[in-house]
Formats: C-alpha cells, structure tokens, sequence
C-alpha cells in the first residue's frame, strides 16, 4: 500500500462535486453526486457502463455544466480556471493517424503549451520537464521515434508523459489502460507513483481495470448514478470484491453494493 505523504485531514481539495446531478431528457444520469479529490491522493472512478462516469468526468473537467450542484477545480469553477496547465488530462485511447509524422519526444513536448505559451521558444525548463516525463514513463530511448512507430501501450505511455510534461497538480485519466499489455500496465503504474509520491500530483483514474494499481490506490469511488461507495480498498475488499479485470464490467458486485 502506497503511503500518502499528507493526510487527508490536512490535504487541500483539488476537485470537489456538490450535489452534481444531470439527465438527459426523462433519464437521470447523475443524481445528487458528492466527491472530492485531495493532494497527493490516488483516487479510482469505477462503475458500469451507463453508470454516467462519462458524463462527471466532463462535468468535473468543465465540458458540460451540472444541471445542479456545482464543481470546483482548485477553489473556482472548471471555466473559471485560468492555469489550464494545473489539470492533465489523458482521454480514452484516441486513433492516431498513421501518417502522423511528429515524434514521441515533439507530442509530448506539445504538453508544455498551456504552460509557456504558444509563442514562447523552448527554454531549458522545458526540456528538462519533457526529459523527466519521458523517463518517468519509461519512453526515453524511444523519444526520436515516430509515435506511429509504438505499440499501443507504448503510445498511450506517450500520451500520459505529454499529460506529465506540464507539471499538473490533477491528473484525470480516462480508461488508458484498457487493452494494453502487462508489462505497459506495470510501467504505467510505476510512472503513477512516481508522481504522487515526488511530486504530491492528485490522481483520478477512471478505469475498470484497477489491478495494475490496486495496492497504490487510496480510495476506489463507485458510481452507479449515485455515489454507491466511496472508501479505501480494504474496505471494499472486505466485502469480497477483487479490483482486478472484470470482463462482464464488474456488474456482480456492483449490483451487491447497497
């Protein structure tokens, strides 16, 4: 189990949903929906599909407003964020165009932007952010290749280190293990822990496999409209769930869940 180097007693709020509900039409997606994430903590999203954890990740990343209740991102609203390079956000696996040309070390350079600015040249702290990002997710000795050139687990490395390169105090990442190879899983766990615990980064994974991570998390949030749990794993565990994969989208113990 990954020790927190602050508690969450004196942690600040980084992300925090109040009373979040939202439907579409007649159907309710999110009703009443209360979480909150703290420095240094890692945080799991899990729950069904249709559960709306789609919809609060856009909720909470300022895509789409609540209906009612309200989010805030480092004390404002997601809008309201003036330093975008605060929050990294890595999406579910995209499809990337096989004739791109730019090479891992350019896509994650990409990720300094919110933070120098566009019009800005490169500085030494720049590549000095995207020399760290590369080695924490173990891409160093690829970092000349064309992303092309990867293997899916490689390229979704890629995009968590271009997520990386700007220094983020949140880090929200959506499904980016899914359906990559094990030793990927490892190394993108490895990089996790290296920035919760260097650098106090907050981390929210939405995933349904949280094998790879499941002794580092400090807390597994269940969704399923409502908030169903929101605990450490142990407790969960207790209850005998296992946080491995799931191939029928974990819908037996979620159904259990009270």
């Amino acid at each position: 189990m990954r020790i927190m180097l602050n508690s969450e007693a004196d942690a600040p709020t980084v992300l925090a949903a109040t009373d979040v509900s939202f439907a579409y039409g007649p159907e309710t997606v999110l009703d009443r929906v209360n979480l909150a994430v703290h420095r240094g903590e890692f945080a799991a999203l899990a729950g069904p599909n249709g559960a709306g954890k789609s919809t609060l990740l856009r909720i909470l990343l300022g895509l789409l407003a609540p209906q009612s209740g309200s989010v805030e991102v480092f004390g404002v609203a997601p809008r309201d964020l003036r330093d975008r390079w605060r929050v990294g956000y890595v999406p579910q696996r995209p499809r990337i165009a096989s004739d791109l040309p730019a090479t891992v070390e350019e896509v994650v350079a990409t990720g300094r932007l919110p933070k120098q600015g566009w019009w800005r040249r490169r500085r030494a702290d720049d590549r000095e952010a995207v020399d760290h990002a590369l080695h924490s997710v173990a891409l160093t000795e690829h970092r000349k290749k064309r992303l092309t050139e990867l293997s899916g687990g490689q390229q979704q490395r890629a995009l968590i280190a271009r997520a990386l390169a700007a220094d983020p105090q949140l880090l929200v990442l959506d499904e980016p293990i899914a359906g990559v190879d094990v030793d990927s899983q490892r190394l993108f766990r490895d990089s996790l822990v290296h920035l919760l615990q260097e650098h106090q980064t907050a981390v929210l994974l939405v995933s349904h496999e949280l094998g790879a991570v499941a002794d580092d998390l400090d807390r597994v949030i269940v969704l399923k409209h409502h908030v169903m749990f929101d605990g450490p794993p142990a407790e969960l565990a207790a209850t005998g769930v296992s946080l491995g994969v799931h191939r029928d989208d974990l819908p037996l113990w979620l159904e259990e869940l009270a």
